[in-house]
């Protein structure tokens, strides 16, 4: 068994996980993913317990290299549309790389300014992060709001913002796919998606946990 911090901390909890992995790479029949993008999907799949994933799941073509590249960069942030993203990242995995996982959405004035301008919570948090400079060269991920999602299109496209990698998998029934559609029109900023409605803060998760992993395995090749 390696000995990957960004992997299980415990013997038991690494092999119960390699075992996972392995009977999803047994009972998945066919994939047309690259090697670096296939942990990812499997950790989704994993999480889950959903094979739809493969086949849902996109990538940028430049995704992966990029996502690898901000981690092993070091202190990028990663900005996340609700708490349960922040609370879902190992904070182990997160020191190995000195990142910090940032959430605004119940934010004091986050609330106060989506009740003034008649918008959503979500949305008032994506512009706080950018008035921060927590957009740019960060990692964003977005598994809950759609319109947190729109408003990073936004800002990216009137205001300059340009995020090292977004994650878009907003779950739900309005506004969830067509927002994850409008990211994947994106050229310049790398991205990874689960189409339609399917998505969820734990996929999200999973998906910046796989990254993790891979960039850590990638220092140990240069070490």
């Amino acid at each position: 068994m390696n000995n990957i911090i960004t992997e299980q901390l415990t013997a038991a909890g690494a092999a119960i996980e390699h075992d996972s992995f392995a009977i999803i790479d047994r009972e998945v029949a066919h994939h047309d993913y690259t090697a670096e993008q296939w942990p990812l999907v499997r950790r989704m799949i994993h999480a889950t317990a959903d094979f739809e994933f493969n086949g849902l799941t996109r990538f940028h073509p430049d995704a992966m290299q990029a996502g690898l590249a901000a981690v092993l960069r070091g202190n990028t942030p990663i900005m996340a549309d609700v708490e349960m993203i922040c609370v879902g990242l190992s904070a182990v995995r997160l020191k190995h790389f000195g990142m910090t996982a940032h959430q605004f959405i119940s934010d004091a004035d986050v609330i106060e300014l989506a009740k003034a301008e008649g918008s959503t919570r979500a949305v008032q948090a994506m512009r706080k992060a950018h008035r921060l400079g927590l957009l740019d060269n960060a990692i964003v991920g977005i598994g809950n709001a759609p319109t947190a999602l729109i408003e990073v299109l936004r800002l990216m496209r009137e205001e300059g913002a340009k995020p090292a990698l977004v994650i878009g998998m907003p779950v739900g029934f309005v506004s969830a796919a067509e927002s994850k559609a409008l990211l994947a029109e994106q050229l310049d900023v790398p991205w990874i998606i689960t189409e339609g409605r399917k998505g969820g803060s734990t996929l999200v998760v999973s998906a910046l946990h796989a990254v993790l992993a891979l960039a850590e395995a990638k220092q140990k090749v240069v070490s």
